[in-house]
């Protein structure tokens, strides 16, 4: 055999390798688990979340990406689901975990996590009211 067939070989064997992985999922497994917290607010919501919708609402009305600095972080919700929302919903997850909580009947939504206190809102009511007090909204 020549080299030119081995090197020909090796290379559809490598795209082969790279399309199996690739349709099985492998390099999505892979990114799922190296997700990383971001730093400062984070508030997790779910696309169809009518609670999440009424912050969602508050924040846009108030201008409030503008006057204090979060990270939106969707997750998985209501069958809708692809390896980032897995990996996001992992984030909230290891959030709640942080602030002490039992996570073993899952964690509502909308939740907020101040990673720098280490301290979670859960529900409209409360996150609205932080969000009121940060950006000095009566």
């Amino acid at each position: 055999m020549s080299k030119e067939n081995i090197i020909i070989i090796s290379i559809i064997a490598v795209i082969l390798l790279a399309l199996w992985g690739w349709q099985s999922g492998w390099f999505a497994k892979e990114q799922t688990g190296s997700a990383i917290m971001p730093e400062g607010l984070v508030l997790f919501f779910g696309d169809g979340c009518p609670y999440c919708k009424v912050v969602e609402d508050f924040i846009s009305e108030n201008n409030l990406a503008e006057k204090v600095p979060f990270t939106n972080l969707e997750i998985a919700f209501r069958g809708k689901t692809s390896p980032k929302l897995k990996a996001n919903s992992e984030l909230l997850v290891q959030a709640a975990l942080n602030c002490k909580m039992d996570v073993r009947g899952g964690v509502n939504i909308p939740f907020l996590y101040d990673g720098g206190n280490k301290s979670c809102l859960i529900g409209e009511p409360d996150i609205i009211k932080f969000f009121k007090d940060k950006a000095g909204i009566q």
